[in-house]
């Protein structure tokens, strides 16, 4: 599975990814807007990792109050249920252990299947407090109307701070990850 680092000409694609995503929530009775494109966020997130060429997933990680957070995770239907989200997740968990992050985080809808269950699945646990910039975003949360469809979570997962990442950590890198254990996946 070839899982990179974005690279500018990327990013136009990640948003119909988005899109086409967001329509399996939709199937379940979730009306999500789409967000903010990821090659319009500003500031831009600490890592755009892709699956595939040209992308047909993605995974944003930002830095929120000192650990790696899982920002969005998105597979076109058309590829899911093929390991693609778990080789991005465990690509963005490989790359926060070779920028020194020493846990990740992410906010998630509790009992959507390939939510909460499939992050626990990863090794990622309920987080009992919050840290302040994590109460900011479920804040927004709240105001942005996700809790009106479900129940959210905060997970965490602490990270070995061994990892073969040996790629660039800037988010538009044109060169892509070389490290055989993420390609492999």
């Amino acid at each position: 599975m070839e899982v990179r680092l974005a690279r500018t000409e990327d990013l136009s694609r990640l948003a119909e990814v988005e899109k086409a995503a967001n329509l399996l929530f939709h199937e379940i009775g979730f009306d999500l807007e789409v967000s903010l494109p990821v090659a319009s966020r500003v500031p831009a997130p600490a890592a755009i990792l892709v699956a595939r060429d040209p992308p047909v997933g993605f995974a944003t990680v930002e830095a929120v109050d000192g650990r790696a957070h899982l920002e969005e995770l998105a597979v076109h239907p058309d590829h899911g249920r093929r390991g693609i989200g778990r080789a991005l997740l465990e690509a963005a968990i490989a790359w926060a252990e070779g920028a020194g992050f020493e846990a990740m985080t992410l906010c998630t809808f509790r009992d959507v299947e390939w939510n909460g269950p499939f992050y626990a699945s990863a090794g990622f646990s309920p987080m009992g407090s919050l840290s302040p910039d994590l109460e900011v975003l479920r804040e927004k949360e709240r105001l942005n109307g996700l809790d009106e469809l479900g129940p959210r979570v905060v997970m965490l997962r602490l990270l070995n701070g061994s990892s073969s990442f040996q790629g660039p950590v800037h988010p538009h890198s044109a060169e892509p990850i070389e490290s055989k254990s993420l390609n492999d996946r």
